[in-house]
């Protein structure tokens, strides 16, 4: 009914149903009889029409002064939301985990905020999980999948983890050659992991480890300093520790050996739809991951 007391209003302001229908874009016959339909709906007539205008009846005054403002308000809104759906510039809210952040995604985010100035990034980085919904966020990634249904959640890539040490560990405590030779090294740990699912690459072997840890963390990267330092073996992301591999302050161990991969998600509530900056930040999201992780 709202479409039709719409219809209405445009009629009168255009001043007659052929104008209203071409500024619509309507056919002639579709108005007329959307306007019957209104007023049967109503039960009253509001137009005298005849071949080239209309004039409101008393009726179609009342009806058209309490409808008038109320048709013009919602258009207006309809228009801006149908801006903020479609232009790659304003506000976009993104949640993400503080680590990957700072590393991985680091270029990332400079690469976006450079190649979309116009949009006005608002990004919170915490190792808590933030409530989507009651956050009014647009998007989060997060690490694993979630079980909340009310979200809609794309996978963008896994992240494997390897074991490292720094090279001067290794060399006062030996390399360990198995899984089981772990027992006998000073262990660094995180507080997200409490055993070690390990896999070899090639044969698809298995082996489960439950370390002891001498030190543990909730921040990947304060676990990674204490590698660095050589006070022990982690098992860590390749994101994390690809800078240190590269330049040799730390070097793998156990080679052949992964840990359990670490999968990336983009999540956002399922009743919402996503605007043209949050759909903007998910196709380079998926691009950069596809020529970072390998």
């Amino acid at each position: 009914m709202m479409d039709d007391i719409a219809l209405f209003v445009h009629i009168v302001q255009q001043g007659d149903l052929s104008s209203a229908g071409r500024y619509l874009g309507l056919p002639l016959a579709t108005v007329t009889r959307r306007l019957q339909k209104l007023e049967h709906q109503l039960g009253c007539r509001l137009l005298n029409r005849s071949a080239r205008r209309c004039v409101l009846t008393q009726e179609g005054e009342i009806h058209y002064q309490a409808y008038a403002s109320l048709v013009e308000q919602f258009e207006q809104t309809q228009r801006r939301l149908s801006e903020d759906m479609t232009q790659l510039r304003g506000h976009l809210k993104v949640l993400a985990p503080t680590n990957i952040s700072h590393g991985f995604f680091r270029s990332m985010w400079l690469g976006f905020t450079r190649a979309h100035s116009d949009i006005q990034l608002e990004l919170i980085v915490s190792n808590q999980r933030e409530d989507l919904v009651n956050s009014k966020a647009d998007l989060a990634i997060r690490i694993g999948p979630q079980p909340d249904s009310q979200l809609y959640q794309q996978r963008l890539g896994q992240i494997d983890k390897i074991v490292v040490a720094a090279p001067a560990y290794l060399a006062q405590h030996g390399e360990p050659k198995t899984p089981s030779d772990l027992k006998a090294h000073r262990i660094i740990g995180t507080t997200l992991v409490s055993r070690w699912k390990l896999s070899h690459a090639e044969t698809g072997a298995g082996q489960e480890i439950y370390p002891r840890y001498n030190a543990t963390f909730n921040d990947t990267g304060l676990a990674k300093y204490l590698v660095c330092d050589g006070q022990g073996v982690a098992l860590l992301p390749t994101t994390e520790v690809k800078p240190e591999l590269d330049s040799g302050e730390l070097v793998r161990v156990l080679p052949q050996w992964l840990g359990e991969p670490r999968e990336i998600f983009l999540i956002w509530p399922s009743g919402k739809l996503l605007n043209a900056r949050a759909r903007c930040l998910k196709t380079y999201l998926l691009d950069y991951i596809q020529r970072n992780l390998h």
